[in-house]
């Protein structure tokens, strides 16, 4: 696959053959077509990072038909300044694109000090997307999302906010993430009741990780409503990294998040006998895990995170396998069981 190698000095021209090999999928009902495959901007991405590394991959991901870039107002670290890079970036490559890119962002977790900072009341929200837009250099976000339920303001006030943002024109479209299916029903209602256009739940979902098979799958399908998901290689479990035990200096190996020595440990047997149906079908284990979940009708696409331009061609080979024979569903669910 041919992909942009123009010199770092010289302006950003996107490939020509940018649309020929992605593949892309409705959002629920909507007009929305987002490439199988989006990257998310969570990590390697703040100030902490090399902004030049952030920018190949971005370019690398635009070059391979990857419109969708996700963000929120907390990535980083610090807070906020995923959005500033990316709105430095941006501008210098991406301006002249604008009308072909999906560009998301999000609040709901912490943000800044005192009680208007967190969670879902409209005055968060709203001051959270004013901040995000003026980062990021943009107009307008193609869609905004509640990050996570607020179990203290009403559901009627969060979603009002989401409404009055699209009535503002600073968002096209809206979406919550993290949502359960009963609350997402009820969501789905009350934006249907204030004419805004409700298309995507953002849920976490792996091979490892399957509790939006547990009704949220179908709620969404009921609503018309995409779903998009992160974290499908469940922090790196799910590809060949740790097929071997933990390495030095990994993620799990510094037990610092979800990922951590115990959870491999447990998970080991799982992985080595998916990776022997992934061999079998011409693919990495990451690749394999990815297509798996691109095969439920209600995903709309997989957020994956890109440490480099390489990890994130060698993950978007994944939509060179997408289909699975009913034998091959069967072995990775009594794996999984």
């Amino acid at each position: 696959m041919q992909i942009n190698d123009k010199s770092k000095a010289t302006a950003y021209t996107a490939l020509s053959t940018r649309y020929d090999t992605m593949t892309y999928k409705r959002s629920g009902k909507s007009g929305v077509l987002l490439p199988a495959i989006s990257l998310g901007l969570w990590h390697n991405f703040g100030f902490i990072d090399s902004i030049q590394n952030g920018r190949d991959i971005l370019r690398c991901a635009f070059d391979l038909g990857i419109t969708h870039f996700d963000l929120a107002n907390n990535y980083g670290p610090p807070y906020g300044s995923a959005e500033e890079n990316f709105g430095t970036i941006f501008k210098k490559d991406f301006k002249p694109y604008r009308d072909e890119l999906f560009i998301a962002s999000k609040a709901g977790y912490d943000m800044w000090p005192g009680p208007y900072g967190n969670w879902g009341s409209k005055k968060y929200l709203i001051a959270s997307l004013d901040q995000s837009l003026k980062r990021m250099g943009l107009d307008y976000v193609d869609v905004f999302y509640h990050h996570r339920p607020d179990p203290d303001t009403p559901l009627e006030e969060t979603m009002g906010a989401l409404a009055d943002i699209v009535r503002q024109g600073k968002a096209l479209y809206v979406g919550i993430s993290n949502y359960q299916p009963e609350a997402t029903q009820k969501a789905a209602i009350l934006l249907k009741e204030l004419n805004v256009p409700f298309i995507l739940h953002q849920a976490r979902y792996s091979m490892l990780d399957r509790w939006v098979e547990n009704g949220l799958l179908e709620t969404l399908n009921t609503n018309g409503v995409g779903c998009i998901t992160f974290s499908p290689l469940a922090q790196g479990l799910l590809t060949d990294k740790y097929l071997n035990g933990i390495p030095k200096g990994s993620r799990a190996a510094k037990s610092l998040s979800y990922l951590n020595k115990d959870t491999v440990n447990s998970n080991l047997e799982k992985i080595q006998k998916l990776n022997t149906i992934a061999q079998e079908r011409g693919q990495k284990l990451s690749q394999m895990a990815i297509a798996w979940i691109l095969r439920q009708k209600q995903v709309a696409s997989v957020l994956i995170g890109a440490s480099s331009p390489n990890q994130l061609q060698e993950n978007v080979k994944a939509l060179d396998n997408l289909e699975f024979t009913t034998e091959e569903l069967q072995r990775i669910d009594k794996i999984l069981k």
